[in-house]
């Protein structure tokens, strides 16, 4: 089953030689190969580039295990590029896999990175650069430093709810009922049935992930990067920190982690692109809380699979896919804080601290997006409403809620929007 990537294979379509390297991001087994040794491969072939000039290494396989030297990389592409008039595309599979070596010529200098080769090969005229990895501080947090500014990102997410939809087909509900369970990890959709869906998502923690990051982390006891991990999975959606988390993990499994120590496992999994942590932004002051924040999964249906399809409270879930979706469409999110005056239980009046579950920001655009399974009562109305009247300014409100399917407008000018509606038509956010 060919799975449509559209939004991603436009933004590389339209970056053709433009003189910047190109570089897919996102975590791994989530398409980006796929993206470009298939759809944008095909892509050229349609449109008159011959398969020889097309040159593609994947890093991952042994075949190709001698260029993950920076030289070695370097004079392989040379011999094939350099004297020629035509035109040729490089493709690069997991560039994270390259190790700096010593440079022969200054043994006690800089080592050779694989960014000093991808710098250089940009100078090559006849060269239009392409790598995909699986490593955000290698990657993402480097490319701006690395590259002088010369590179493209493409952040590649796993399926969306409408990438999904577009595969699947049928009723909307039953799609979303599966997308909810099993996520969007595109190899899930060519699984035969429940069971193999749910151990290829297990064996992705530990056949991939966990493998990947103990083996470049030289992570020793993998034990406890799997109970920061199960407890990650089991949180989204809520409010934590590194000392609520190390004191739960402490009181469950009688295992101490210094705060330190789950720092870096957490980053390591941020690294890995499995979670991305969203910190609390106080609307009208405009700054941010250190803590408490959330973390969401990339992966719904991989959250799932890793506290083995327990835990299933859609109420999280739901706000978790709102969250995917959001940083797929290209917004930065944060968690809104505003305040409301309210009565104590002396009398007195004080300042409560209120939660808008998305502040969804793009350029100039914003948005504040309420997450809500269902609003069955006039309380749990003015708790998911009230913190949209206290934000100060004009900017657009949105309540996307499971239990609604047709758009409505309230008196207040909030748009009340179903949730399998504002997964399928991006135009909500235009």
């Amino acid at each position: 089953m060919e799975v449509k990537r559209d939004y991603y294979l436009q933004r590389l379509i339209d970056c053709q030689w433009d003189g910047q390297v190109k570089v897919i991001t996102g975590i791994r087994r989530c398409g980006k190969s796929f993206l470009l040794r298939t759809l944008f491969k095909k892509y050229l072939l349609e449109h008159g580039v011959r398969k020889e000039q097309i040159i593609t290494l994947e890093l991952d396989l042994v075949r190709h295990i001698r260029y993950r030297n920076p030289l070695e990389l370097a004079r392989y592409v040379r011999e094939q590029v350099e004297g020629k008039a035509e035109k040729f595309y490089l493709f690069i599979d997991e560039i994270q896999m390259s190790e700096p070596v010593k440079n022969p010529y200054l043994p006690g200098g800089k080592k050779i990175t694989f960014y000093d080769v991808l710098n250089d090969f940009r100078e090559m005229k006849n060269l239009d650069v392409y790598v995909t990895g699986s490593n955000s501080k290698m990657l993402s947090s480097d490319i701006m430093t690395e590259f002088r500014g010369r590179s493209d990102e493409i952040r590649v997410h796993p399926l969306t709810f409408s990438e999904f939809y577009s595969a699947v087909g049928n009723d909307k509900l039953q799609a979303f009922d599966q997308y909810a369970f099993y996520g969007g990890m595109p190899l899930v959709l060519s699984k035969p049935d429940d069971a193999a869906k749910m151990e290829y998502l297990k064996s992705l923690f530990s056949e991939v992930y966990i493998k990947d990051i103990k083996e470049r982390k030289k992570i020793e006891y993998a034990d406890e990067l799997g109970q920061v991990l199960d407890l990650l999975c089991s949180s989204v959606g809520s409010m934590t920190n590194p000392s609520k988390i190390s004191a739960t993990i402490r009181s469950r499994k009688n295992v101490s982690i210094s705060d330190n120590t789950l720092k870096s496992y957490i980053a390591h999994l941020e690294d890995a692109f499995l979670f991305t942590a969203s910190k609390r932004y106080d609307v009208k002051g405009k700054s941010y809380f250190d803590f408490p924040m959330k973390y969401y999964c990339a992966d719904v249906g991989l959250r799932n699979a890793r506290i083995g399809f327990r835990q299933m409270e859609m109420t999280h879930i739901m706000e978790n896919i709102v969250f995917n979706e959001l940083l797929a469409r290209g917004f930065s999110v944060d968690i809104g804080v505003v305040y409301a005056r309210e009565k104590n239980r002396s009398g007195n009046s004080v300042n409560v601290a209120k939660e808008i579950d998305f502040v969804a920001t793009k350029g100039s655009r914003k948005f504040y997006i309420q997450s809500a399974y269902a609003m069955p009562s006039e309380e749990k109305n003015v708790n998911e409403l009230k913190p949209l009247s206290l934000t100060g300014d004009s900017f657009p409100k949105i309540v996307v809620r499971k239990d609604i399917s047709k758009a409505w407008y309230d008196d207040n000018g909030i748009l009340n929007v179903g949730l399998i509606e504002f997964l399928l038509d991006k135009s909500i956010l235009n």
